[in-house]
């Protein structure tokens, strides 16, 4: 009983010590009240609990109720997303974000283990099966630590995924054989033209820059004067990279985005020097899974007059996470501003209880945005001027381009996507390579000659596709639908094999040439491939 009353004592004295300072809107009944729950459960609940799970919980369940961006994570967490940006691991190869107790596929990496299995863009990994367990990853099992500590493990281990797909009833298998994942940002960079480069960026992390400083210089060493900057489905990054990135196609001085937030001033980031491509004319391309560092570079080159922006708006990511580090590693990642263009537009779309953020893109879909130009609106509010030739270009979350693409809804059918989900076009062509590798590389030991006289009809591709899809129980179109009514899944086979036998630029090449973003920015360039 005394140490009772005793604890009580402490407790009470701790109840009444002020944490309030002048300009906080934190009472000081606020915090004791967590110091207080927090102590009396440690030195009077019933049971040993632990303390650290507990306030960990708490900051969660805080930052959940404050926007989409902010969050706690843990220590290992925190060392598996400093691998993502500056080194190479062993997993699955996806990034992936984690909204409502679910974990979303933010993009497959590029030729990597998941990607070549199957997994998609917007799928939901449900669960992993790994040997005789299975595990589940939803609810209190999304959490990214739990998630990366199953999906990533030793090179050449196998990891079965259930995944949940938009448009399909029952869950998705892919079997996902782990591997060495390289972190690069550049997946693609060629000639479109004598004088036009192509580049496409996937990501931004620390080794952007100095591998763009590489792509450039020598585009500029053949003579290009002319680029097309390719930014579809880059979901972001580092905002120092997006920073550098724009300022190689800017002038010195030129500020290429500012935050600003309640407890912080403005800060201006601007062009230290002129660009190694300053001059010259350049396109950006973006969609809707362009994001944050994605949407700062656009949003600087367009409010320049530097660029041409083609596509449709952007994901409208611009909150500004600041890590509050704490002792064992974990971090507290709470937004503390909101990115703004030069223009002085804010990136960031609506957010707040009363919007469903994660049904935004879908939204698009159905409201007709992503199809339609004549669908858009914006308020008059919501119009800038852009810094140079004083062109309208339109805030209220993500960028708007200059040239508005449809998205390109007939380039798929339900075969297509059936296909797909199964993983047959990527194992069809895998199976191909392998059992005609030495025959394709004695006929095609050129990509030129590869582009020229590869044939997909006659390779024996489609009917490779047609058995496989058939054994799975999907309805099989005829052939000669398939080959005649599905240009893309030609290119697509086409692009593969290339890219097996090949580097990415290749595959890029050319399933690019059906994108109708892609086609529009030749047009711009003027440039006939």
């Amino acid at each position: 009983m005394k140490r009772f009353i005793s604890l009580m004592a402490i407790l009470l004295t701790m109840a009444g010590t002020s944490f309030s300072q002048p300009g906080r809107n934190t009472s000081e009944s606020d915090i004791n009240k967590l110091a207080l729950a927090i102590t009396a459960i440690d030195m009077l609940y019933v049971d040993t609990v632990n303390t650290t799970e507990l306030v960990n919980s708490a900051i969660e369940a805080m930052s959940v109720k404050l926007d989409p961006h902010s969050r706690f994570i843990s220590a290992q967490e925190v060392k598996k997303e400093q691998e993502n940006l500056t080194g190479n691991f062993s997993g699955i190869g996806v990034q992936f974000n984690v909204i409502d107790d679910t974990v979303f596929v933010q993009q497959p990496i590029v030729d990597g283990p998941s990607e070549k299995a199957g997994v998609l863009s917007g799928d939901r990994i449900v669960m992993a099966i790994i040997g005789a367990d299975t595990i589940n990853l939803t609810g209190e099992n999304s959490k990214t630590s739990f998630v990366q500590q199953n999906l990533r493990g030793e090179k050449g281990t196998v990891v079965t995924l259930g995944i949940v797909r938009r448009g399909y009833d029952d869950y998705l298998f892919f079997k996902v054989v782990r591997g060495d994942i390289p972190v690069n940002s550049i997946d693609a960079a060629y000639l479109l033209s004598k004088n036009t480069g192509y580049i496409h960026i996937s990501n931004f992390s620390a080794t952007t820059s100095a591998e763009l400083d590489v792509v450039l210089t020598k585009m500029k060493e053949d003579g290009v004067n002319q680029i097309v900057l390719d930014l579809c489905d880059n979901g972001g990054g580092l905002m120092g990279a997006a920073i550098e990135v724009a300022g190689k196609f800017m002038k010195k001085d030129q500020l290429i985005v500012y935050t600003q937030g309640r407890a912080y001033g403005r800060d201006d980031y601007k062009s230290e020097e002129n660009g190694v491509f300053s001059e010259g004319k350049l396109v950006v391309l973006i969609n809707e899974n362009s994001a944050s560092a994605s949407e700062i570079v656009t949003g600087a080159l367009q409010d320049w007059d530097r660029a041409t922006v083609i596509g449709r708006r952007s994901f409208g990511k611009g909150l500004v996470q600041r890590p509050i580090p704490f002792r064992d590693g974990s971090e507290l990642r709470l937004t503390i501003a909101r990115y703004y263009t030069p223009s002085g537009r804010c990136i960031q779309k609506p957010y707040g209880e009363d919007i469903d953020y994660n049904a935004d893109i879908t939204n698009r879909l159905s409201n007709g945005e992503l199809l339609h130009v004549d669908s858009i609106h914006f308020a008059d509010s919501l119009k800038y001027k852009t810094l140079v030739n004083g062109k309208t270009v339109y805030g209220g979350g993500g960028i708007m381009p200059d040239v508005f693409v449809p998205m390109d809804t007939t380039k798929t059918t339900q075969f297509y996507r059936d296909i797909t989900a199964k993983g047959i076009v990527l194992s069809a062509v895998t199976g191909y390579v392998e059992s005609n590798k030495t025959k394709l590389q004695k006929q095609y030991s050129t990509f030129p000659k590869f582009n020229s006289k590869f044939d997909v009809e006659k390779s024996g591709l489609v009917d490779l596709i047609i058995d496989r899809a058939g054994k799975e129980g999907i309805e099989v179109p005829s052939k000669d639908s398939v080959l005649n009514e599905m240009p893309y899944l030609m290119l697509q086979l086409k692009g593969y094999v290339a890219r097996s036998m090949f580097t990415l630029d290749e595959f890029y090449y050319i399933v690019n040439k059906i994108d109708p973003i892609y086609q529009a920015a030749l047009k711009e360039m003027n440039v006939k491939l």
